[in-house]
């Protein structure tokens, strides 16, 4: 069923448009990705969906009833609020309510108390405690402190509070501005695995391929101020949008080359103004108006490491490093990185990743142990609070520094010449770095960086607010750098591209080392973790708990053997859906039929996952003698 239409959108900011005669068809229970460049406008399109943009023209039709729940980029919480006050407050009056019920009991004064008979009343008048209930599993499940203020939460615990805020009030449709900005893997596949179970319709504006290709079952791309969709997976876009352009540029070739015969012939002769010619001049001036009129495509971003002179073979040695601060964060870690070595270090918000990355540097000193540092490095550090950037400073200020000109690779460039490179066009070099966007801060920060040479590059989250295709981009240059990389990034797939070994703050708060990237990394983990729950379970391995464990009945017996084909076939299952929901008819069929399948794909992903839970607890149960 169509819960919503947009029909010939146009929306402009200044002389720059953003929606120009975009249209978008959203059907009951699809998960759709919307994509495309930095500054071309996904975020506008997310409130106009959601009414709080009107567009200059054209028409939004909703359902009747239809309940929308938003999550923007910026987390625009108050300090003083707590963070079950955030979260409660997507639920309207009834959440005042719950909120005020939520105080009281936590410790309200006595006269509090008196009032709260009427709390309650008004909250079974609205039919509340199924949602008081629904908050706080929503607070469990995002790992959130519900008593904590804002001001005392990270960006990620913030992060998590908006989002649970957007899903606890169970939306009709669910818009999402980069929900995964802030947040860690551990914290990203919990997400994940919500979005892709969830019978809401969401639209979400994300980099993360690895989120895209496990949650969407389609692809909206804004180019140009045009909407086009794409169904099935990420690899599936890719290969579609290659051969679009590819047309796209051969049609414009081909374009020019008229426009280009048409001007050589009126210029040749007084007579094409003549009578007899009008109708060609005619036709000249209406192709001078079509090329004036055609919006040409955004070029990519041009970027090059110099590695300058070729740093030693020992890049850096730890020897049973300790170190923390209230607690210990690294404990009797030893390890050696070699000229080469694209290292990926993956771990929980405040692990102790960038406590790591300073270690290695030299720029803080071990409480227990030694760090060796080698010789000839030449470091480029990209943090990720982009501290090098100074606001105040242009852009063109904060890369020249007070020059016009400077030397990269061995070459003079010109500044503005050398910003083209990473898309600041020669109008806008003169704007403050502080009125950027962050996708903007984070190229200007790279093309700082980029114009020194740097035979070790550390990476402290690159990726956050780049647009995807500047992110395989930097994926490529990352590939074929020769030097070496310490890289920081929650984002899956661009960790898988790049590096050769992780380095990991697994959940038992252990450093250890990983062949391969995050895959690997998974797969070890996973291998280990079943050779494990293996070893538990051999005679004589451990001892038997008789509070907490007892014999399984012949049901359970049997159900625990007849698990495993289960699983097998609602996987078996959920890949048939799949296939069939990315292929390109599945949204040209009956709207009856398209809603079934998608809420049958929500309800096995919720199957399978009960499967496995059940697994376990039965698993945990078996007789160890």
């Amino acid at each position: 069923m169509n819960i919503l239409r947009l029909t010939n959108a146009e929306i402009a900011f200044g002389d720059k448009t953003l929606l120009d005669g975009a249209s978008l068809v959203l059907e009951s229970g699809e998960k759709v990705a919307l994509i495309g460049r930095n500054g071309a406008g996904k975020s506008t399109l997310l409130k106009v969906l959601s009414g709080e943009v009107h567009t200059d023209d054209g028409n939004l039709g909703l359902v009747d009833g239809l309940k929308i729940a938003v999550l923007s980029q910026d987390v625009l919480a108050p300090e003083d609020h707590s963070i079950y006050h955030v979260v409660v407050e997507g639920l309207g009056e009834l959440g005042e309510l719950l909120d005020r019920y939520h105080l009281v009991t936590q410790g309200g004064s006595p006269k509090e108390l008196q009032a709260l008979a009427g709390i309650e009343a008004g909250i079974e008048a609205l039919g509340g405690w199924n949602a008081e209930q629904r908050v706080t599993q929503m607070i469990d499940r995002m790992a959130l402190p519900a008593d904590a203020l804002i001001r005392e939460c990270s960006g990620g615990m913030r992060r998590r509070a908006m989002l649970a805020r957007a899903l606890v009030s169970e939306p009709d449709l669910l818009l999402l501005d980069e929900p995964t900005n802030h947040l860690d893997i551990p914290n990203i596949d919990a997400l994940q695995m919500l979005l892709a179970a969830s019978a809401a319709t969401v639209v979400f504006v994300t980099h993360d391929r690895a989120l895209i290709d496990a949650v969407a079952t389609r692809i909206v791309e804004l180019d140009r101020g045009a909407l086009v969709s794409y169904p099935g997976s990420y690899s599936t876009y890719r290969e579609r949008k290659r051969k679009a352009d590819e047309e796209e540029a051969s049609s414009d070739r081909k374009f020019d080359q008229r426009l280009a015969r048409e001007e050589i012939w009126i210029r040749q002769g007084i007579k094409a103004r003549r009578t007899r010619n009008e109708g060609r001049s005619r036709r000249l001036k209406a192709l001078r108006a079509e090329r004036a009129a055609r919006v040409d495509k955004q070029g990519n971003v041009r970027m090059d490491i110099d590695t300058g002179p070729q740093s030693g073979a020992l890049v850096v040695e730890m020897q049973d490093v300790t170190f923390g601060y209230d607690t210990s964060l690294i404990q009797s870690f030893t390890t050696r990185v070699m000229r080469g070595d694209r290292i990926g270090i993956i771990g929980p918000n405040g692990s102790g990743k960038s406590t790591l990355l300073r270690l290695m540097l030299g720029q803080l000193a071990p409480q227990h142990g030694t760090v060796t540092v080698g010789t000839r490095l030449k470091t480029a550090y990209f943090d990720q609070q982009r501290s090098q950037l100074d606001g105040s400073l242009t852009i063109r200020e904060s890369v020249g520094e007070g020059s016009d000109t400077i030397i990269v690779g061995g070459a003079r460039k010109h500044v503005v010449g050398y910003l083209g490179d990473f898309l600041f066009p020669p109008a806008q070099v003169n704007q403050p770095v502080e009125s950027l966007s962050g996708g903007e801060k984070n190229r200007l920060l790279m093309a700082k960086l980029f114009a020194q040479p740097a035979n070790l590059l550390v990476l402290d989250e690159p990726t956050n607010d780049l647009d995807v295709e500047t992110l395989e981009l930097l994926e490529e240059l990352l590939c074929d750098f020769s030097g070496t990389l310490l890289l920081v990034s929650h984002d899956r797939a661009f960790l898988d591209a790049v590096v050769t070994s992780t380095m990991v703050f697994d959940s038992d708060g252990r450093l250890r080392e990983y062949v391969g990237g995050y895959s690997d990394w998974q797969n070890q983990t996973k291998i280990a973790s079943q050779k494990s729950s293996r070893l538990r379970k051999m005679p004589g391995a451990r001892k038997r708990d008789n509070f907490s464990r007892r014999r399984l009945g012949f049901n359970d017996k049997r159900e625990l053997a007849d698990i495993p084909d289960q699983i097998e076939s609602l996987e078996a299952r959920q890949t048939q859906l799949q296939e069939l929901v990315g292929g390109p008819e599945f949204y040209q069929g009956e709207a009856g039929e398209i809603q079934t399948r998608l809420a049958e794909l929500g309800e096995l992903a919720t199957a399978i996952e009960q499967a496995y839970e059940r697994w376990q607890t039965l698993s945990d149960q078996v007789d160890d003698a």
